[in-house]
């Protein structure tokens, strides 16, 4: 693919072609009903996110980490998502890192020309000491983008697994991936705004990726958050209510041993079920690999 205008998310989408003349109540259903077709163009995409899912598993088990780099909102929701992970999972910032083009700066407002540098790409990862145990993952909706293409090939040039998140058939720049995950997301409503659809497919596929990761690593147990830290009200409440749901005690007794847990529910639902101490909780989470459904089962 040679022109920009030949990809999918810049070509004019026919059921907004008159939105600028609908009123407030069809402009909305156009926007909706196109939103509602995201889902699917993710859904065909599921095979690759296995693949890349793999990657970030074994990742994470051999003490790596995953990164994901983009530019604008594609860096922006990588950015997010990361950031999302150590309070929802109770895992270290350094697990899951968000790089943008243009830095932090680039969060808040548009850094011109920022996308372009391939420089900045390879100084940004640099900083990082990219190892083969690492995966790296480049999001940019149309593939354009050569701050993720030059970030995905030196990494790959380290050993690095790379995946290529893009939400056309084929990127308009290909890079050294080992999978591409192409969500094929069609016109925008506003053509070529890929905040929208594209962006939303992003979003969608990023959740799926961190949090399959988490689920697969023992983070969760049936569904429950059983990993989260208790560092605010909301989360306590919410962890008191899963150890009261998972034991016998109730409201008050599930704060207490929440708050002897030093607020962790995994280490609290431990001491609970097995009748044993802090720190015998921990030894025992350590050696079933965090796994609370192994210790569980014990019972």
């Amino acid at each position: 693919m040679k022109k920009r205008s030949e990809l999918n998310t810049e070509k004019q989408n026919p059921s907004s072609m008159q939105i600028d003349s609908m009123d407030i109540k069809s402009i909305l259903t156009t926007i909706n009903d196109e939103d509602s077709t995201v889902s699917i163009a993710v859904k065909n995409t599921i095979p690759e996110i296995e693949r890349a899912v793999d990657y970030t598993i074994n990742s994470v088990k051999n003490g790596g980490r995953i990164f994901y780099i983009g530019a604008g909102t594609s860096g922006r929701l990588g950015v997010l998502d990361a950031s999302e992970i150590p309070p929802t999972f109770s895992v270290g910032s350094n697990i899951f890192i968000g790089l943008i083009a243009g830095g932090d700066e680039a969060l808040k407002r548009s850094i011109e020309g920022a996308e372009d540098s391939q420089e900045d790409a390879i100084k940004d990862l640099e900083a990082y000491n990219l190892s083969d145990n690492d995966t790296i993952i480049g999001i940019s909706c149309s593939g354009a983008a050569a701050y993720v293409v030059s970030a995905l090939n030196y990494s790959k040039s380290i050993g690095a697994r790379t995946v290529y998140l893009v939400t056309n058939p084929s990127p308009f720049l290909m890079a050294d991936s080992d999978v591409v995950i192409h969500a094929d997301t069609g016109p925008e409503i506003i053509t070529g705004s890929t905040r929208m659809k594209a962006g939303t497919a992003t979003k969608m596929i990023l959740n799926m990726i961190s949090t399959t990761t988490m689920i697969r690593l023992g983070k969760v147990y049936k569904n429950l958050m059983v990993d989260l830290m208790a560092v605010n009200k909301k989360l306590i409440d919410r962890g008191a209510r899963i150890i009261e749901q998972l034991t016998d005690l109730d409201s008050k007794g599930a704060k207490q041993r929440l708050k002897s847990a030093d607020y962790s529910v995994k280490i609290a639902l431990v001491m609970e079920l097995k009748g044993c101490d802090i720190a015998d909780a921990k030894r025992k989470l350590e050696n079933a690999n965090g796994y609370l459904r192994y210790i569980i089962k014990e019972l």
